[in-house]
């Protein structure tokens, strides 16, 4: 008797700091789906974000990993870390098939990123590759032709950037953080101006 395919879910972004909203979101997914796993992949330097990542993808890595620790199906997986130059998601998308041939492949993504996707480097090859879970706050985003689509409702108050800026000067944005990540970033002085 066979069985059905993994369902692996890839979770990409700059993580900085991977906060609460973020393991909720993914959490939504999950159960939504039925997903056997959410990889969680930390970018080197976001195609979208051309302003310097304050912080380093070895630090973002490790409060990914403290945050993580004790949810049997998140994976933290350093490979876009180890990647020369922006990196784009059909590149990563196609490498995860090749590491997981056997898998069903979804990517995670906000309702913004999902109106974005056309402007996005060859959305037609990630989209061959992956199935989209849509992440949506209000108003339902619109299926495309050719695209696999999976609307989750769901929202969290917290914000990396919010977070950033009150981390230098208050304690709270720290609600938002795991405590392991608290003490991470506070022991390596993170986001001090």
């Amino acid at each position: 008797m066979s069985h059905p395919p993994r369902k692996i879910a890839i979770f990409g972004g700059t993580f900085d700091p991977v906060h609460l909203g973020h393991i909720h979101l993914a959490g939504l997914a999950k159960a939504a789906l039925g997903l056997d796993e959410v990889r969680f992949l930390p970018c080197r330097i976001s195609p979208h974000k051309t302003a310097s990542i304050p912080t380093s993808g070895g630090d973002r890595y490790e409060m990914l990993r403290l945050a993580t620790a004790e949810i049997p199906w998140a994976v933290v997986d350093d490979y876009e870390l180890h990647q020369p130059g922006p990196s784009y998601s059909f590149e990563t998308a196609e490498a995860m098939a090749r590491k997981f041939p056997a898998a069903r492949l979804f990517w995670i993504m906000g309702g913004d990123q999902w109106e974005a996707l056309p402007r996005w480097k060859h959305p037609e090859r990630l989209a061959k590759t992956v199935e989209f879970i849509v992440l949506a706050r209000g108003d339902a985003p619109q299926p495309r032709d050719g695209y696999r689509f999976h609307l989750v409702h769901g929202e969290h108050p917290a914000s990396a950037t919010a977070i950033r800026k009150v981390i230098s000067n208050s304690d709270d944005a720290l609600k938002w953080l795991d405590p392991a990540v608290v003490n991470f970033i506070q022991h390596h002085r993170l986001y001090r101006p």
